[in-house]
């Protein structure tokens, strides 16, 4: 069993969660082991996917935000589950997916122990962008197959600014730097909708420590991690304020980090603005 078993156990699962993303527009509400609002979407496709890469002989271990600890499959790679990234803008019928990391080693795991990364959006059509082997990829995912990946480079020329929570608890110089560099305000809800914004037009994403949270919005192992490595080898960077983001030692499961990603300029600009 191989890396690629699990990338397509993960395309395979596209239709069913489709559906049931179709069937679950919010639903009950739940708080999860990472402090979060939990809708009946999130746990079902979270269900949907313990299920599909639990079974493989490929995967030894399955975590994933909707759960207090890792789930033994066996042995095989660590994977790590974002089921429902932006599960608050399905009410408003907008832009959702799904965030999967491919490590070697037993959780919770630093960036540098992946060996795969999965982002799957949800958007008009399905894309899976997968980073691998040094290179990024995105293709569209058609009942349940994975189509023609194209390589993706992030361009140099930077075009986008995204930045979680409100203007008053934005970090010193996020503004400055949104003039420097003649970025336009895009912010989705959804961290996967801003990552395809950064990897089509360039930019920056920045999910910062505020007031309101003071360890950062994103969750190293499910969400940052796979996100960071999927930038990097786009040829961007990525960073929780300090450094880079994959050399981050983990804390814990469901530890959140601040996190930035982007193109690498602006990135390093981030840096220099902590």
């Amino acid at each position: 069993m191989t890396v690629e078993t699990v990338l397509d156990a993960v395309a395979g699962a596209v239709p069913t969660v489709r559906a049931t993303l179709r069937r679950e527009r919010g639903g009950k509400t739940t708080e999860n082991p990472s402090g979060d609002v939990a809708t009946a979407a999130d746990e079902a496709v979270d269900d949907v996917f313990a299920e599909r890469l639990g079974e493989l002989g490929a995967v030894g271990a399955y975590a994933s935000e909707e759960r207090d600890g890792v789930l033994d499959c066996g042995t095989g790679f660590s994977v790590t589950v974002d089921p429902v990234d932006g599960s608050s803008n399905l009410r408003s019928n907008n832009t959702v997916g799904t965030v999967v990391g491919v490590y070697d080693g037993g959780l919770p795991a630093r960036g540098t122990a992946l060996v795969a990364s999965v982002v799957l959006l949800y958007g008009p059509r399905t894309t899976m962008t997968v980073a691998r082997d040094g290179e990024t990829t995105v293709a569209p995912v058609s009942d349940g197959v994975r189509l023609d990946p194209e390589p993706v480079t992030i361009p140099d020329e930077s075009d986008v600014l995204g930045i979680d929570g409100p203007a008053d608890e934005w970090p010193d110089g996020a503004s400055d730097l949104a003039v420097a560099y003649e970025l336009r305000l895009r912010y989705t809800g959804a961290m996967v909708a801003d990552l395809a914004h950064v990897l089509d037009r360039g930019g920056l994403a920045w999910y910062p420590t505020r007031e309101s949270r003071p360890d950062g919005v994103l969750r190293l192992q499910y969400e940052s991690n796979p996100v960071a490595h999927v930038v990097e080898s786009a040829g961007g960077a990525a960073t929780d304020g300090s450094g880079r983001l994959l050399e981050r030692d983990p804390s814990s499961l469901h530890e959140r980090v601040p996190t930035a990603f982007g193109s690498r300029a602006l990135v390093e600009d981030v840096e220099a603005h902590r």
